[in-house]
């Protein structure tokens, strides 16, 4: 069994109808920040279990659920005379690959038979004289969410609970750093849901014994007797002793060791591997049939990421795993394969692609196919020398900004720019293209990037000038009133290079050497014309 697709309303960032398509294996949801992948985990788990943050949500609703455009729509419509009712939240998750009946109708959003859960948060209609008063007061300035409730039901239309739904996920939440007296509060649940009965039960006993010796201690006695004197409350007396207020005291001072010391006291990196590998071996996970984890990368090193991800790939399976991550070392250890890339509520799959295009992707290393998406904006270069002279040229502009600092990827993909485009225009992200004519700009550029012509997110930059092949000599013609200032930045005597062409030479022989130390050049050199277009493109 597993989630075939998810679709989410209303919540948080996605404002509206945001259906999102799983395989049964893996699933890797890479995007930038605030794109909406803790939200999608985050709904995912909430939508099976009615449980966010730890607490059955129906205890914990609040406005800042909603999507914030929804919530500001409806607020300003209570002033018109068609005001709008009270938003709702419903998050769906269809399910396959099992036989369903209790679960199986058409009560979701396709309105089609098939099997799943639908969880809602909705305004409460027998509130609805009070809410039609708190109206007339014209003071609501936020969703009145003390008039909100939940409903959980089935496709089948029927009421459910998280004990009924035969889908079971478990939330592995590596990153969270919350203590209970000095121990972990997520790796104690863990441990204290794997024991049973009477293991519990023997470990009250054995902490009741504890507190026994505790006040048996001499020291312990000498001190009470001294505090017995001391104090003379009503007649009672006062002593140290240990918590037995319930049967199951000990849960509130269990403390985690590992290796001889304390949890919290461990590295960060140590515990996000130990947590993951406890939830994974946990019974519950053993029950499950969904692994859900955020960012698995927070605080490791290669070494421990290489570990936690073998334990991962060891025994998930035959789970269905759901992953959000920002690391190309997590996508290429998982397989591209199984990457959903996210932006602004655009979903799409390496498998939306062309074949060929899916094939370079997979042989890619990963790191520049993330970058590409985790950025406000790219610009894709030919090699490295273009990479430090488009830079440069930004800085000038930008006070001395790097363009990575305003959000501004500037990525060498040699001339695979056909490849990158494909993605760009799938998943709607901003690209421009800087590359040299190669003598053809007719051929080169304009017919071969002419598919993408209208589509404004995608932009190519090259210079028409056929004579002027590339960015050498691009560079020279446009510092050709300056000779000697680009000398100067290049190291060069004009004795030994006295014109245009000598420099150019210079600069065609040593591509990456001239370009490095025109970056680091502190004086004042233009730049081809086609590059600064491109640099005014990343402030529009």
């Amino acid at each position: 069994m597993h989630i075939e697709k998810v679709v989410i309303q209303n919540y948080k960032c996605f404002k509206s109808f945001f259906p999102l398509n799983l395989n049964p294996g893996i699933n890797m949801i890479v995007g930038n920040n605030e794109v909406g992948k803790s939200t999608i985990l985050e709904a995912v788990h909430l939508a099976l279990t009615g449980i966010l943050n730890g607490r059955y949500l129906r205890h914990e609703l609040s406005q800042y659920l909603f999507n914030v455009e929804t919530s500001e729509k409806y607020i300003a419509s209570l002033s018109s005379p068609a005001p709008l009712p009270p938003p709702e939240i419903c998050i769906e998750v269809f399910l396959g690959g099992g036989d369903l009946p209790l679960f199986e109708g058409d009560g979701n959003s396709d309105r089609r038979k098939a099997c799943g859960v639908v969880y809602k948060v909705i305004f409460d209609t027998e509130y609805q004289p009070q809410y039609e008063a708190l109206l007339n007061t014209g003071k609501v300035t936020t969703i009145p969410i003390e008039y909100y409730t939940t409903s959980w039901k089935s496709f089948a239309r029927q009421p459910i609970t998280a004990q009924s739904i035969p889908f079971k996920p478990v939330l592995i939440d590596s990153s969270a750093r919350r203590y209970q007296n000095g121990s972990d509060v997520y790796i104690s649940r863990i441990i204290n849901d794997e024991l049973d009965d009477d293991e519990k039960v023997e470990l009250a006993q054995a902490y009741r014994k504890m507190k026994e010796a505790f006040i048996q201690d001499s020291s312990v006695r000498k001190i009470n007797e001294k505090i017995r004197k001391k104090s003379d409350v009503s007649g009672k007396s006062i002593e140290v002793s240990v918590d037995l207020a319930t049967q199951r005291s000990w849960e509130t001072v269990l403390m985690t060791y590992f290796d001889k010391i304390p949890f919290h006291q461990i590295g960060q990196g140590e515990q996000c591997v130990v947590k993951t590998v406890l939830a994974l071996g946990h019974r519950k996970a053993e029950e499950a049939n969904l692994i859900i984890m955020e960012e698995p990368e927070n605080h490791l090193t290669h070494t421990k990421m290489n570990e936690l991800l073998k334990h991962v790939q060891d025994r998930c399976e035959p789970r269905q795993v759901l992953v959000s991550t920002h690391s190309s070392f997590v996508a290429n250890k998982l397989g591209l394969e199984h990457l959903i890339l996210l932006r602004d509520g655009v979903s799409a799959t390496l498998s939306d692609l062309d074949s060929a295009t899916q094939k370079f992707f997979k042989r890619l290393a990963g790191y520049q196919t993330l970058r590409l998406l985790l950025c406000k904006k790219a610009i894709l270069v030919e090699g490295d020398s273009d990479e430090l002279i488009v830079q440069k040229a930004y800085m000038t502009k930008h006070d001395g900004r790097l363009p990575i600092e305003d959000g501004i990827d500037v990525i060498s993909v040699g001339l695979t720019f056909d490849r990158f485009l494909k993605i760009a225009k799938l998943m709607k992200q901003p690209v421009a293209i800087v590359r040299d004519n190669d003598g053809d700009y007719e051929n080169k550029v304009r017919q071969r990037y002419k598919e993408y012509d209208g589509i404004q997110h995608i932009q190519v930059f090259a210079d028409k000038r056929d004579d002027l092949q590339t960015l050498e000599p691009q560079f020279v013609d446009a510092n050709e009133m300056n000779l000697s200032t680009l000398r100067k930045a290049l190291a060069l005597k004009k004795s030994e290079y006295p014109d245009v062409n000598a420099v150019r030479g210079y600069m065609l022989k040593h591509k990456t050497q001239w370009a490095l130390r025109v970056f680091e050049f502190d004086e004042d050199l233009s730049f081809p014309d086609y590059i600064l277009r491109a640099v005014r493109w990343c402030d529009g």
